[in-house]
Formats: structure tokens, C-alpha cells, sequence
């Protein structure tokens, strides 16, 4: 009996231990990235500009754009956000005017992937365009 207790004990503690390290390695996305983010709208037009999207401390991002001439493509955004598995969601807390397109600024759900350095986040924002940051951890 006391056997059976001890692997039972010795299985939970690996268990758990493997469940927290992979927790803590695919959750890190800590640093700063730099890259292009593209909008591509139904009717082909298709806007590109540089970004720089930085993940710092507990879950807290910002974002800034390099739209020319104030066209805000992209918007940035600063605020918190969740990471799942294949989904990420910002949540942007700064307020904004009224006068351009909001799927610009980084906020709401996204898939994303990573490979290495890599970061792609992406996403059909509602009906209005397909929006995209390819990253790069620096």
C-alpha cells in the first residue's frame, strides 16, 4: 500500500512539474519585436508599414505604428493581454477618435503562431479586413 502511495505521489510531482515548465516557456513573450504589419481590405487595397510590438511584465503590451502622414496603418495600442494556445487577446486601453478605421489599433482576438524569433499575429477583424504583424524578437 505504501508503495502504491509513493509512486502515486512521485507521478503527480513530475506531472505537475512538466505541466508549469512548459506553462512558463510557451507563455514567455517578453522582449521586443519589430516587423511589418499589412491590412488587406475586400476590395485588394492593401496598406504596409513598420511596427514595433513590445511584451513586457505581467501580460502588458504596447504597440506602435509607423503610418506616414498620421494615416494610422497601423494604430499602435498599449494595454494587457490573454494568450491561449493559437489566440491571443488584447485589450487596449487608450481612447481613440472616431475618424479612422479601429481594427488598426491592436486590440480584440487574434490567432498567432511563433517559430523562433518569429511572431505572426493575425486576423479577419470584423468583415472589414484581414490584419497582420509579422514580428521579429530582437
Amino acid at each position: 500500500m505504501k508503495l502504491k502511495i509513493l509512486i502515486l505521489i512521485g507521478f503527480l510531482i513530475t506531472t505537475l512539474a512538466c505541466i508549469s515548465n512548459d506553462d512558463e516557456t510557451s507563455q514567455n513573450l517578453n522582449g521586443n519585436y519589430t516587423g511589418i504589419f499589412t491590412v488587406e481590405y475586400p476590395d485588394g487595397t492593401t496598406f504596409t508599414n513598420a511596427v514595433t510590438v513590445t511584451f513586457s511584465g505581467k501580460n502588458i503590451y504596447k504597440s506602435t505604428g509607423n503610418g506616414n502622414n498620421n494615416d494610422f496603418y497601423p494604430s499602435g495600442g498599449n494595454g494587457t493581454y490573454e494568450k491561449g494556445t493559437s489566440k491571443i487577446v488584447f485589450n487596449d486601453i487608450n481612447i481613440w477618435l472616431a475618424h479612422f478605421d479601429w481594427n488598426l489599433i491592436l486590440s480584440g482576438e487574434y490567432d498567432y503562431s511563433t517559430n523562433g524569433n518569429e511572431l505572426i499575429i493575425s486576423g479577419n477583424k470584423n468583415n472589414v479586413g484581414f490584419y497582420k504583424y509579422k514580428l521579429t524578437k530582437e
